[in-house]
């Protein structure tokens, strides 16, 4: 069972779990493996049904193991989780066989769900794969269908991030290039028009 503080988000609410642009961790299982690799390029793409996109290369693993189970799951790490991220992002499962392992990856599952994801993150979208093939091998970009969404009510509650609230800690990351990142900063808000 999964910690009290991680609560369901309504699927019309999912996409505002990756407006922001955070770096995701990607996890997926088949019969044979369960991987989890970063990924920079993901977003949303649709609100009704919610579905979202990630660029997956051709030479990682999770991208294969996606192919074979038709799942995945587009996870939101924090500042906390940064060295894990990079290692992730740098290790490929096809060389490193105990990569899990070695980047301290703890895996859980959300009821009803087979689909691994990362604990400690802010947020979770669990997500089906919407085969298609040409964007696939062309761009390498697959769309999912969210399932179901999750997220750590001390940071996303009510449909809205409260990074304002939260120890520094809890903040998303955003990779640049070369192992160098940006945690999201200070809420900023345009005036309404009536005031």
């Amino acid at each position: 069972m999964f910690p009290s503080h991680l609560k369901a988000v309504p699927l019309e609410k999912a996409y505002r779990l990756l407006n922001h642009g955070p770096t995701v961790l990607v996890s997926a299982q088949d019969q044979n493996h369960s991987d989890v690799m970063a990924a920079a390029w993901a977003c949303a793409l649709e609100f009704n049904p919610t579905k979202v996109t990630v660029v997956l290369d051709k030479s990682t693993k999770t991208r294969t193991i996606i192919e074979n189970s038709g799942y995945f799951a587009l996870q939101v790490p924090t500042l906390k989780q940064l060295e894990m991220v990079h290692a992730l992002g740098s290790q490929s499962l096809h060389d490193v066989p105990d990569k899990l392992a070695r980047c301290a990856v703890e895996l859980f599952q959300f009821e009803q769900s087979d689909i691994p994801v990362v604990a400690g993150c802010a947020a979770w979208l669990l997500c089906e794969l919407i085969p298609e093939p040409h964007n696939q091998q062309q761009h390498d970009l697959f769309i999912g269908k969210v399932i179901a969404a999750y997220a750590d009510e001390r940071v996303f509650r009510d449909g809205h991030w409260h990074y304002h609230e939260v120890e520094p800690e809890w903040r998303s990351i955003h990779h640049i290039a070369g192992g160098h990142f940006y945690t999201i900063g200070d809420p900023v808000a345009v005036a309404k028009p009536d005031e």
